[in-house]
């Protein structure tokens, strides 16, 4: 057996996985789109909300690159679609360096064969956990890849959900931004249900007590104490479809967005 095969667990939904499914991919198993269907019986707009979260990831990552950010650390990258991060930032500025984190198997197998680089830039891998962040900031592919001396844009888009628990979130956040030097920014999404029927949000929780689902949701306030000591950029913390929405976007009912966003900068 090649003991440095990746293990990929079959039986079990991932989130990127599950992710990839409701974004309408093919890199999926059984159950993945058994747990995306749960959800989406719960909650029909889900795809909608993840389009819509996609869609925020690619405006937010050309931003910080037409803010002059050349590094981008991407940690639950998620399975590769288009457009990615890298994609995104080298197309505005080809010499930017994108580290992907991730901690599911079949994830770093795409990444390694489908996210190249432009030759003025570099595009690494890492494969670790968010729950602990001073692994991933003392790992040397990112060392190798970021000055931590310079501004980075940090890209935690749709992944903090998947660490529950109150007053958890926010000191993985802190300790991640604290190594990043004046200057670097902070992309986020969140689910929420804020925007959900009670009703709605008591199935979910009964779903998440009997280990259907592994999504932990936050409140705006509590999305926007991610953001202490931050500088947000316009229009602050907004649902992601309205979070500088293109001119040509698809029109959004907000009840179909169970997602914050927000980009700030760190003075």
């Amino acid at each position: 057996m090649d003991q440095n095969k990746p293990v990929i667990d079959t039986s079990t939904a991932h989130p990127a996985r599950r992710y990839n499914y409701l974004l309408g991919g093919k890199d999926n198993f059984q159950a993945d789109r058994e747990s995306g269907d749960e959800l989406a019986r719960l909650n029909p707009a889900i795809k909608i909300a993840a389009m819509e979260n996609r869609a925020f990831l690619q405006r937010a990552v050309g931003f910080l690159a037409e803010q002059g950010i050349r590094q981008f650390v991407d940690i639950g990258t998620g399975l590769p679609t288009a457009d990615n991060t890298h994609e995104v930032a080298q197309r505005i500025a080809p010499e930017s360096r994108i580290v992907y984190v991730d901690n599911d198997p079949l994830v770093l197998v795409h990444a390694r064969a489908l996210l190249t680089s432009t030759p003025e830039g570099r595009t690494a891998y890492l494969d670790a956990d968010l729950r602990e962040p001073e692994k991933i900031l003392n790992d040397p592919v990112l060392r190798e890849t970021v000055d931590l001396t310079r501004p980075v844009g940090l890209v935690l888009v749709s992944i903090l959900p998947f660490v529950p628990g109150d007053d958890v979130a926010g000191p993985i956040v802190r300790t991640l931004l604290d190594a990043m030097p004046s200057g670097s920014y902070l992309v986020l999404s969140h689910a929420t249900f804020d925007t959900l029927d009670p009703e709605v949000a008591a199935q979910y929780w009964e779903m998440f007590r009997a280990g259907k689902s592994d999504i932990w949701p936050r409140t705006e306030a509590e999305f926007r104490d991610l953001f202490a000591g931050l500088e947000l950029a316009e229009p602050g913390v907004v649902q992601v479809h309205k979070w500088r929405p293109r001119p040509d976007a698809t029109p959004r009912a907000d009840k179909e967005i169970n997602n914050w966003g927000a980009v700030g900068r760190k003075p």
